[in-house]
Formats: C-alpha cells, sequence, structure tokens
C-alpha cells in the first residue's frame, strides 16, 4: 500500500472544489423535501391514536412495517441510480419522478375520515404509506448520492452538507405546529379534517421542492461509460455484488450503527415528548380539550425554538469540524446532547412548564451534527471504495445508509408503541392517567436517548479515516483515474492504428 503523501493537517479548498453558491442553494432546497417526510408524518401519525382511537401499539406497526419495503427499495434504486445513463444523468431524471410521486402519495396517505374500523384504517393508511416511501425513495437517494459527487473536497462536503442541513431544519420549525393546526377549532372541525387538508398542502410543497434539484443541479459524474453487465441474471448478481462489497466496508457500517443509535433514540423520545406534554405537564386542565390546546402550542415553541437552536449548532458544528476534525467533533457534540435529554427530567414541570426549552439548544446538537457530519463523513468513505473497488457508487452508499435510517425511525415508531402501552396509558383514560403511568413515559422519554447517545460514542471513537488520510486517498484516487483514462486513450490509439494497418 503506498505510504500517506504528506498532505498537511488543515488545507485550503481549492477553487476548482468550491459549490457554488447558486448550485449549493438548488440542492439545499432539495432537503426541504427530504426532510419533510420525517418531520411531518412523525406529528401527524397520532391522528390516528388520538383523531381516530387505534390502538398505539398498532400505529407502532404500520409505522414500521413499510420500512421492510425500504429495505428492497433503497437498495435497488442507489443500484439503478449509479447506473442509469440518459441525457440527463444519472440521478436528475430519478429525483423529478420520486419529488412527484411522493408527494401525491403523502397527500392521500392522510385522506380519512370518521366511523371506518381500526382494520381499514390501519390498512388504508399502511398501503398508501408503503406506496408514499416507494415512491418518495426514487427521490431522496439519488438526491443524496448527487451531494455526495458534488465536491471531492474534504471540508467543502460538510459546509454542503451544513447548508442543506440548515435548510432541512425548516420543516422542523413547521412540524411541531402540526397538532396546534390540525386542532384549531376555528379552521377544522376536528384533527382529521384538519390532517387530511394539512397533508395536500405539504404534498404539494414536497413536489415543488423536490423537482429543483432534478432541474437546475448539475452532476459530475454522469460522462462515466455505461457499465458492462448485460442480462437480469448479471444484473442481479452485480447488485448483490456490490451491496454486500458496501456492507464489508467497517468504516461504512461503523457510520451506519452512529447514526441507528443518536436518530433512534432521538425518534423514540419524541413519540413519548407529546403524550409526557398533555398527560403530564398539563395534566391538571380541567378538561382534555384544554390540555390539547394549551400542550400544543408549548409542542408548537418547543419544536420551533428546537429548530432554531439546531440551525446554530449546524453553524457551530462546521466550524468545529474545520479545527478538530469530523469524528473529534462528535466528542464535543453528543455529550452535549446527553445533557439535553437529562434537562427534560427538569423541564417536565406542570408549574413551570415552559422550562422544557432549557433542554432544547443541548439536544440540538445531536442532531445538528449528526446529519451534517456523517453524509459529509460518508462522502470519504466513498472514495475509500472507489481506491478499493474502482467504482462510483454514491447511490449504492447513500441507499444502505438511508436504509439504516429508516429502520431507525422504524424501530423507534414499533418499539415507542410497544413501551407506550407497557407504560400503562390509556387513552379512554384522559387525563385520568395513573401516577405510575406518568413516571414510566417520563422515564422511557429521557432514559432511552441518553442510553443510545452513550453506546454511539463508543463507535466512534473506533472510526478511522481522519481529515490527513482523506487527503491521501483522494489523491490516490485522483492519480488512478488519471492513469485509467491514459491507458483508454492508449487503448483507444492502438485500436485506431491497427485499423489503419487493416485498411
Amino acid at each position: 500500500m503506498e505510504k500517506p503523501t504528506g498532505q498537511p493537517k488543515h488545507h485550503v479548498v481549492a477553487s476548482k472544489d468550491r459549490i457554488p453558491v447558486f448550485q449549493k442553494a438548488i440542492y439545499s432546497i432539495g432537503a426541504f423535501a427530504n426532510t419533510a417526510q420525517a418531520a411531518f408524518i412523525g406529528q401527524m401519525v397520532i391522528v390516528l391514536n388520538l383523531g381516530l382511537g387505534v390502538n398505539p401499539a398498532l400505529v407502532g406497526l404500520v409505522g414500521a412495517l413499510p420500512r421492510i419495503i425500504d429495505a428492497v427499495s433503497d437498495p435497488i434504486t442507489g443500484y439503478f441510480s449509479d447506473n442509469l445513463r440518459t441525457r440527463w444523468g444519472r440521478r436528475r431524471p430519478l429525483i423529478f419522478f420520486g419529488a412527484i410521486t411522493g408527494g401525491i402519495c403523502y397527500a392521500l396517505m392522510y385522506q380519512l375520515h370518521k366511523g371506518h374500523s381500526e382494520s381499514f384504517y390501519i390498512w388504508y393508511f399502511g398501503i398508501f404509506q408503503a406506496l408514499y416511501f416507494i415512491g418518495f425513495t426514487c427521490f431522496s437517494i439519488p438526491w443524496i448520492a448527487l451531494g455526495y459527487e458534488m465536491t471531492p473536497d474534504y471540508h467543502e462536503r460538510t459546509r454542503l452538507q451544513g447548508a442543506s442541513n440548515v435548510v432541512g431544519q425548516l420543516p422542523w420549525l413547521i412540524a411541531p405546529w402540526c397538532w396546534a393546526i390540525m386542532h384549531n377549532r376555528a379552521w377544522f372541525p376536528d384533527i382529521v379534517y384538519g390532517g387530511r387538508v394539512l397533508a395536500i398542502i405539504i404534498g404539494t410543497v414536497i413536489i415543488a421542492c423536490g423537482i429543483m434539484p432534478a432541474i437546475f443541479n448539475k452532476e459530475h459524474f454522469h460522462t462515466l461509460p455505461k457499465p458492462d453487465v448485460k442480462g437480469p441474471w448479471n444484473v442481479m448478481k452485480n447488485f448483490f455484488a456490490g451491496g454486500l462489497i458496501t456492507l464489508k466496508c467497517k468504516p461504512f457500517v461503523k457510520l451506519c450503527l452512529f447514526t441507528l443509535l443518536i436518530f433512534g433514540g432521538f425518534m423514540c423520545a419524541s413519540a413519548f415528548t407529546i403524550y409526557v406534554v398533555f398527560f403530564y405537564v398539563f395534566g391538571n386542565s380541567p378538561i382534555l380539550d384544554q390540555a390539547y390546546a394549551r400542550g400544543g402550542f408549548l409542542l408548537g415553541i418547543y419544536g420551533t425554538f428546537s429548530a432554531i437552536c439546531t440551525m446554530g449548532a449546524i453553524y457551530l458544528t462546521t466550524v468545529l469540524s474545520r479545527k478538530l476534525g469530523k469524528r473529534n467533533t462528535f466528542f464535543i457534540t453528543i455529550p452535549l446532547s446527553i445533557i439535553g435529554y437529562a434537562l427534560k427530567w427538569l423541564g417536565y414541570n406542570p408549574q413551570h412548564p415552559y422550562l422544557l426549552l432549557l433542554a432544547a439548544p443541548f439536544i440540538a446538537f445531536g442532531l445538528g451534527s449528526l446529519f451534517t457530519l456523517v453524509s459529509s463523513m460518508v462522502a470519504d468513505v466513498c472514495d475509500l471504495d472507489e481506491l478499493t473497488t474502482d467504482t462510483r457508487r454514491e447511490g449504492m452508499f447513500g441507499a444502505i445508509y438511508w436504509w439504516m435510517v429508516k429502520i431507525g425511525v422504524a424501530a423507534s415508531s414499533f418499539i415507542s408503541g410497544i413501551l407506550l402501552n407497557v407504560s400503562g396509558f390509556n387513552v379512554a383514560l384522559g387525563l385520568s392517567q395513573t401516577p405510575q403511568t406518568l413516571l414510566n413515559m417520563r422515564l422511557f422519554d429521557i432514559g432511552i436517548p441518553i442510553a443510545t447517545s452513550l453506546a454511539a460514542i463508543f463507535i466512534m471513537m473506533t472510526f478511522d479515516i481522519t481529515e490527513a488520510k482523506a487527503c491521501d486517498i483522494r489523491v490516490r484516487v485522483e492519480r488512478r483515474r488519471e492513469e485509467r483514462r491514459q491507458n483508454e486513450e492508449r487503448r483507444v490509439e492502438e485500436e485506431r492504428r491497427k485499423q489503419e494497418r487493416r485498411d
């Protein structure tokens, strides 16, 4: 193996590696559509339980089952995106189609009406949610892969992901108000009707924002030669071989597990936060409707404030990463998020409900750093993979990585639904939940993300792609590309000369 080339510890980004502001802005607009699916579904799915009376365990199950489809659709889409060759590029046609399909299916998913059976709601929601994720995968996986390949620079990758994640926080500014919007009696007669209208609005926005990268962003590897793989059997073998190679990449697997723990723990806690606010913090309200109204307002304030704090955390993360490196930055941001989760115990105060806001700036560092840095680190791993395999496979890496993210969401949805039942929660009791139930919900809310965050720190301690190593990999990869280009030119020239001699 070649020795490192002695790259400086920190370097200045070359002008050719910088992403133009317009390109960066358009790509970031796509982040709004990509984040919307996680932000809004998580907030609106409560319509099934509190609006239509579906058992929370079944709600958790129906949220988890479509991820089985993701287990197939994500890698297939990633493979297809890597190997597609069209006049418009590898990624852009899929991004365009996926944004439109995903937006339509999101709107249809919440077109629910009262008066049907519990099984009807589960089947209807489950089917359209599955169709939504299949369609939206065609947007998200190529869009993510496009971001990985937009620059080869170690720090410019982080700046791109930081910019897109700032825009990606905008749905989280709005999503906490979903309950307050759907529950507003001046606008809608009930939350079920409100959910129907809100879903149409969100679906339209997903389409509008999602098609922008397909129209305006430029691809950088769209001129790669078409893979010489013919026949369905060979395509299938190549697909599984590529997936296996991806999963054998240890640095990549560590990033997946790290994300699974951090994001899965956060999502599991988020599922309990709504119930703790309604039934513990505002459990002394005279009627349930008032608890919903007061709790919905607090959740809106808390969520919006959290999103603003996350934007600040993203900026600080990019600064720290420049000085300390991506890996070392996590050893600051994740402990800060653990402090934030612990502060929620004090923030859940019926006498002073807005103490909950104290936790938000600390918790923000967890997700703010997670998707900013890990997305950039996956791009570094793609360079390592090219050095090993001579193949650019951002689509496959992005697909498997985000499949793991979705597995985390699915697991947290399923586990939180089970644990909500274990806690003793009964929607029929309204504000008369038992003290033990209220205690259990708070313990689950706070304890789960702390435990998963601690486990994630130990995984990140073993990640070994530093800035110096990433720069060295890039130099060697580009040298390999140049050698392949020269060899191809020589081969073409030799073929030309042979043809001339034959003529």
